[in-house]
C-alpha cells in the first residue's frame, strides 16, 4: 500500500519511520510512505502557502492551489484513484475497526493541515474523507497522520514479532472489543505487590477465565460505552 503526505514539514516523519518496531513495515515499503511539499507548488519570492481569513479573524488558512497542485501531481505519479484524506476535527473518530480496514486498503493520499485550517474551496473540490483522532486540536495533522500510520502499520504481515500479537490488544474484535487485561512480568514481587497466584499457577483455563474477568471489570470500570456494545462470548 502507498500513502501520499501533502505536508508543510515532511522533517517531522524522518524519526517516526526508522526508530521502533514499525519501522520495518515502512522499511520493506509495506507501507510505502512518500512526501510533496505545497510548498513547492506556491508561487512569488516568498512562496506562500496561506493567507488571512476573509471575514477577519486570528490565524491564517492555508491556499488551496499549492494543495490542489500538490494533489495533482500524485494522482499523475500514482495513477490510481486513491481517496483524498483530511484531519480535520469534523471527521470520522479513527477507531480499531477503520484502522483495520485502511491497513487491507491500497492506501491513500493524506492531507496535514496547518495554522487555522484550509481553504474550504480546497476541501469541496478534492477531499473524499475527512479523520479525527480525538476532541482536541493539533498544531497540524502531521501527528494524526503519524497515529494513523503506526496503527495500521502494526497489523501488516511480520512487522509485530509475534504475528497474532496484535489480536491480544485492546478493541480486537478477538477479545470482544473490550479492553486489555493487566500484564505483570518479573520480579514476582515489587514494593509490596505480588503477581496475581492464578498467572503462576500454569492452568491455561483458569488463566484465561481470569483474564476474561479483568478485561470485563476494566471495561464497565472505564468504558462502559463499548461494553454495552460488545458482543461478549457465554
Amino acid at each position: 500500500m502507498r500513502f501520499d503526505i501533502v505536508t508543510l514539514f515532511p522533517e517531522l516523519f524522518d524519526p517516526f519511520l526508522k526508530v521502533g518496531i514499525t519501522r520495518r513495515a515502512f522499511e520493506s515499503a509495506q507501507v510505502d510512505v512518500r512526501f510533496t511539499n505545497p510548498r513547492d507548488f506556491a508561487v512569488g519570492n516568498y512562496r506562500r502557502v496561506d493567507d488571512r481569513p476573509f471575514g477577519g479573524g486570528p490565524g491564517m488558512v492555508m491556499l488551496a492551489e499549492p494543495l490542489a497542485q500538490a494533489v495533482e501531481c500524485v494522482r499523475s505519479q500514482r495513477q490510481d484513484n486513491a481517496p483524498v484524506v483530511l484531519f480535520s476535527p469534523i471527521g470520522e473518530r479513527l477507531n480499531h475497526q477503520a484502522v483495520q480496514n485502511w491497513a487491507m486498503s491500497d492506501g491513500a493520499i493524506l492531507i496535514c493541515g496547518r495554522y487555522e485550517g484550509v481553504d474550504q474551496r480546497f476541501i469541496d473540490a478534492y477531499v473524499n474523507q475527512q479523520i479525527s483522532v480525538g476532541d482536541f486540536v493539533l498544531s497540524g495533522g502531521e501527528l494524526a497522520a503519524m497515529v494513523l500510520l503506526d496503527s495500521l502499520a502494526r497489523l501488516q504481515p511480520g512487522v509485530l514479532t509475534d504475528h497474532e500479537s496484535h489480536q491480544q490488544d485492546s478493541f480486537n474484535p478477538a477479545l470482544g472489543g473490550l479492553l486489555d487485561c493487566p500484564h505483570y512480568t518479573r520480579p514476582e514481587s515489587w514494593q509490596g505487590q505480588s503477581v496475581p497466584e492464578v498467572l503462576m499457577s500454569g492452568h491455561h483455563e483458569h488463566i484465561e477465565r481470569w483474564r476474561h474477568e479483568q478485561r470485563l471489570r476494566l471495561t464497565e470500570q472505564h468504558r462502559p460505552d463499548i461494553l454495552a456494545a460488545a458482543k461478549l462470548a457465554d
